[in-house]
């Protein structure tokens, strides 16, 4: 079984996030939207786009989307078979959060890392 197939988004919490989003699109161009972060599309070797994204998020320093961790950071990784890699995680002893989400965005679950990292898995509904 694989277990992470890529990166599906990176979010990031900062003190001033408006201010911290205008810097990164300043500076770095990248597209910031209003919800504070872009989806930057895969393209193949000669620039034409496949399926997949990957989200880039800068979020308040005071939101809890991170707890339990306290990080400043987490991770989205894509996965195949969600429900699969959690009874292999659980089994294996990691610290598996109970909730799952299932959405219209997909499937979601969170582990937390021996450093105290909140991290996501997600597996993206059919196509993406």
């Amino acid at each position: 079984m694989k277990r992470v197939t890529g990166i599906g988004g990176i979010f990031f919490k900062a003190k001033d996030a408006p201010a911290l989003q205008a810097w990164y699109k300043r500076h770095l161009g990248i597209d910031v939207q209003e919800w504070g972060g872009t989806a930057f599309t895969w393209t193949d070797g000669e620039g034409k786009p496949v399926a997949g994204t990957t989200v880039w998020s800068i979020g308040s320093a005071q939101g809890d989307q991170f707890a339990p961790s306290t990080a400043t950071f987490m991770v989205n990784y894509r996965v195949e078979d969600l429900h699969a890699l959690v009874k292999v995680l659980r089994d294996e002893g990691c610290n598996v959060l109970e909730k799952i989400d299932d959405s219209e965005y997909g499937k979601f679950a969170w582990v937390i890392d021996p450093e105290g990292n909140k991290v996501e898995l997600w597996q993206p509904p059919a196509g993406q």
